[in-house]
């Protein structure tokens, strides 16, 4: 399902492991919607992996990048690094809302697009996710079919959202991976990677 549009991105990520299945979801906070029991198989279950796929990497790399480098942007006219998280965290309260859960109390995902600070933008992302990830929990099975309308006025089913969003997540994923090796940083998942293969005995 995933659809990384970046074709720069199939660069970085091609040798990286799958690892959604391994990740635990977290409790969602107070003022998120309250999850029934995660699916374990199905639509629901695939995509609540892919979100977990890309939270990791997202809340991993956005750690991994120093805060003075939040304003770096390859050029005019173009989302700096920060600017790329946190338009990500945004959009995380915007695809719940369309799959059916309001904003969180006292959450502007307008103000969470506006963020600069690297702290607030790493909380955001990890909340923002807790609070997709509940959403998606809640949906029925019986739902998967029925309309929603998507970015731009598209028709479409909770099944095909589910596809949008992990298109449009996977494009960002490779825009941030290509602006933190832009900047010799390497995604800590590939570091992971390297210090395993370093560390098996030599044939």
């Amino acid at each position: 399902m995933r659809r990384l549009a970046l074709s720069l991105c199939a660069i970085f990520l091609c040798h990286t492991t799958f690892t959604a299945a391994s990740l635990r979801a977290q409790n969602a906070s107070a003022d998120k919607p309250a999850a029934m029991g995660a699916p374990t198989s199905g639509a629901r279950a695939e995509f609540l992996g892919e979100v977990s796929y890309f939270e990791q990497r997202f809340t991993r790399l956005a750690e991994a990048i120093p805060a003075d480098k939040y304003s770096w942007k390859p050029g005019e006219g173009v989302r700096s690094i920060g600017e790329v998280y946190a338009h990500v965290a945004a959009g995380n309260y915007f695809y719940a809302k369309l799959l059916g859960t309001p904003f969180p109390a006292g959450v502007d995902p307008k103000a969470v697009s506006g963020l600069t600070d690297k702290s607030k933008i790493v909380q955001a992302l990890k909340d923002s996710y807790a609070h997709l990830r509940a959403t998606v929990a809640n949906i029925k099975d019986s739902d998967l079919e029925s309309s929603v309308k998507l970015p731009g006025g598209r028709e479409s089913t909770v099944r095909g959202a589910f596809m949008f969003i992990a298109g449009h997540t996977g494009e960002h994923l490779g825009q941030s991976i290509a602006y933190a090796r832009q900047n010799g940083i390497v995604p800590p998942w590939t570091e992971d990677r390297i210090k395993q293969e370093a560390a098996k005995p030599k044939q």
